[in-house]
């Protein structure tokens, strides 16, 4: 017997968190297993629904991490192929859920649509019912551009604790107040449209994408709940950096399919043997980081960066030296970041 939540959970945002709040807190009060259904593929991927431009806010294994860490039980990862997204709400329903995983009750967020028929949670719940599957609808989670629970920025060094690892921070309820003020957002000029000084938004992956493809790395954490990460392998570059006393290292993402910001320059939290750093991030082709107070030679090691302001767009400089002057400024205004002398 289980409590199923179900969907793509892309991001495991404010909003799923909810829904997964509301999922374990349910399973333990019935004595049941809690159960994440998410899929392997995107259906927009496998509709070919703007395929070619959908990017993802975490990579499969990332997801589950998230997930499980929320207090998941067991997450199932299912293949979404042509043929499974064929199947009509009461197909799924019956032969996966009740079927297969021994549902007894659905918790949906609010703007959940199951099956190949689409079927609002409202509309689902009568036909689920007919199943003894009881339906529990989530409201949504919002934000305020003007009052959002952007992580302050610590002094000289990040946190020890990874995006990852453990569990995330549950909201209590609904609506804006979970969401503490620590402060007002910064916009990125590109970003200046993307949300007015005073509506709310409402999470959704799309609008943490949206943002993120603005350089509107805050208000994306705000969404999220933790700064955006993106993980991969160092490679080798050209080098210049090193010649004008800024080495960089060089990311090669592990997943293709990950979201990138907007090009430009960020200030960023760097992961790299077992160690945690500050440094500031160019996103271009490729995308490379300078970690400050940093030395090591860590060409094929893994690297995790954290995207936690946006300084600047991308700049063409008329040599070297110009390039070296830019860099010293960028770092400058990131240390008086770290140290609370800047906003």
């Amino acid at each position: 017997m289980a409590v199923i939540a179900t969907g793509f959970f892309d991001g495991v945002h404010l909003g799923h968190r909810q829904v997964i709040q509301t999922l374990v807190s349910s399973a333990r009060q019935r004595g049941e297993e809690a159960i994440v259904v998410t899929f392997t593929q995107h259906p927009r991927a496998v509709l070919q629904q703007d395929a070619h431009s959908l990017r993802l806010l975490n990579s499969p294994e990332e997801k589950v991490a998230l997930l499980r860490g929320l207090g998941v039980d067991r997450v199932e990862l299912l293949p979404f192929d042509r043929a499974f997204a064929r199947l009509t709400a009461g197909e799924y329903l019956q032969t996966v859920l009740c079927g297969r995983l021994g549902a007894t009750q659905l918790v949906l967020g609010y703007d959940n649509r199951i099956g190949s028929d689409r079927l609002t949670p409202d509309r689902l719940a009568p036909l689920a019912a007919s199943l003894g599957l009881e339906v529990v609808i989530v409201p949504p989670a919002s934000v305020s551009p003007l009052s959002s629970d952007v992580t302050p920025l610590h002094g000289s060094q990040p946190s020890e604790t990874s995006c990852y690892a453990g569990p995330l921070p549950l909201p209590s309820a609904a609506g804006p107040s979970l969401l503490r003020s620590r402060g007002r957002l910064r916009f990125p000029k590109a970003a200046a449209d993307s949300a007015s000084s005073s509506e709310e938004l409402t999470v959704s992956s799309t609008k943490i994408r949206e943002a993120l493809a603005v350089g509107n790395v805050e208000v994306a954490e705000a969404m999220l709940g933790y700064a955006y990460t993106l993980r991969g392998i160092v490679v080798s570059g050209k080098q210049l950096g090193r010649t004008i006393g800024f080495p960089t290292a060089n990311l090669r993402l592990y997943d293709p399919m990950k979201m990138i910001p907007a090009r430009g320059v960020y200030l960023t939290e760097v992961e790299v043997l077992g160690s945690h750093y500050w440094g500031m991030t160019n996103v271009s082709d490729p995308i490379e980081t300078h970690i400050f107070d940093f030395a090591e030679d860590i060409y094929g090691l893994d690297l995790r960066i954290s995207f936690r302001r946006y300084l600047r767009a991308m700049r063409n400089f008329d040599g070297l030296e110009a390039l070296k002057t830019q860099l010293a400024a960028d770092e400058a205004t990131c240390r008086g970041l770290l140290e609370g002398k800047l906003r």
